[in-house]
């Protein structure tokens, strides 16, 4: 496909996805106007969107913003260096694979978030508990897809680089690492995933942080429309920090 091909079809693919969620958006509308919905669940779409400026002005949702985009750059950053460290190591080493590889798996299934309590007490009711509530939540993802990129490269690769007598630092820089990029990045999306949930989550729980105690604090009020507004502000830092991890993707890979 030439790139110009490409660009057309992501431009499409954006164009369905915007109005698909238009369609979505007045579909919803016009459920709650025809009484199908509670409004005292779900306002109307067009609340919340009059909602934004207010909150905005009001509430400093810009402010918060920053704060939970901050913590999310900081388990985004611990998760890559601890979570793609501790996959090649559990590579490197067979056996401590074959021993911890189930347990990184049960830690990917455990509810991270119910351990907050154990995290006040550690790091006191702070930025750094979110930070690293959301560094454990996401770490179990990077660290399998990590180990499941550098274990299903080709072995014939392999061969090639030591037929040309590439040093082992070689052979992973120029080998193993540019094979398993692809499924690190699908680890990292994952991780990040799992990381701004719980991000979320923790500052909703402690009444702490950024956007998540605004939620807490619009839906204590009652403000149904400012709380809808408040989490399309959640969804904006998913759709910034998914932007960036693909285009990074894309970076590093300049031939795809």
């Amino acid at each position: 496909m030439t790139v110009r091909a490409r660009k057309r079809s992501l431009a499409a693919a954006h164009a369905v996805g915007i109005a698909t969620a238009i369609a979505v958006i007045a579909t919803v509308e016009l459920l709650i106007r025809g009484g199908v919905i509670n409004p005292f669940i779900v306002p109307l779409p067009s609340l919340i969107l009059a909602s934004i400026p207010r909150i905005v002005a009001e509430e400093h949702v810009l402010q918060r913003f920053w704060q939970t985009t901050q913590e999310v750059m900081w388990a985004a950053l611990l998760l890559t260096v601890a979570g793609i460290g501790l996959g090649v190591l559990l590579y490197r080493f067979r056996l401590l694979r074959l021993a911890c590889e189930t347990w990184v798996a049960a830690l990917a299934a455990a509810p991270i978030v119910l351990m907050y309590p154990l995290f006040l007490v550690i790091f006191g009711r702070s930025a750094t508990t979110i930070v690293m509530i959301g560094f454990a939540a996401g770490l179990a993802p990077v660290i399998l897809k990590t180990v499941e990129g550098l274990t299903e490269t080709r072995a014939v690769l392999i061969a090639v680089g030591r037929s040309f007598r590439a040093t082992p630092a070689q052979e992973f820089t120029k080998i193993l690492l540019p094979a398993a990029r692809p499924a690190i990045f699908v680890g990292l999306r994952l991780g990040l995933v799992f990381a701004m949930i719980n991000i979320v989550g923790v500052e909703f729980l402690i009444n702490f942080g950024g956007l998540g105690q605004l939620i807490n604090e619009l839906a204590e009020r009652y403000d149904l429309p400012g709380t809808y507004g408040a989490i399309l502000f959640v969804i904006l830092v998913s759709i910034v920090f998914f932007a960036l991890t693909e285009r990074l993707e894309r970076w590093l890979r300049p031939g795809k």
